[in-house]
């Protein structure tokens, strides 16, 4: 059974740091683009960052403009999981966390074509 698994959500105050994993089951993680999501309440979902495969894609990153400087994304092929590094969080950043494959084109990842399953999410609230 193919499974994505995050965690690492906690309530933080503004300036902490935070540091999610999205945990691989099933496949083998590294042949895939993942993808860090987030939802707030009332807001539609917003893709964060993306990591591309390492199957030619030599891990390269994207990052969206609000989260630029501050996020870094990693991953750890020999865990099978993927990591977004939060430092210098807003209140802003709160919402549900999420990771999902998307798709590779010309090495990169393209955060705008999540595909296949969702985790749960993780809850990450940043209090003023």
């Amino acid at each position: 059974q193919l499974r994505l698994v995050e965690s690492g959500g906690d309530l933080v105050r503004t300036g902490g740091s935070l540091r999610l994993s999205c945990a691989a089951s099933g496949f083998t993680s590294g042949h895939f683009s993942i993808g860090w999501f987030r939802q707030a309440p009332g807001k539609e979902r917003e893709g964060v960052s993306c990591i591309s495969s390492s199957d030619g894609g030599d891990g390269n990153t994207y990052y969206g403009d609000s989260v630029k400087g501050r996020f870094s994304i990693s991953r750890d092929n020999a865990k099978n999981t993927v990591y977004l590094q939060m430092n210098s969080l807003k209140p802003e950043d709160t919402g549900v966390y999420y990771c999902s494959a998307v798709l590779t084109h010309q090495g990169m990842c393209v955060i705008q074509n999540p595909f296949g399953v969702w985790g749960q999410g993780t809850q990450v609230t940043v209090s003023s």
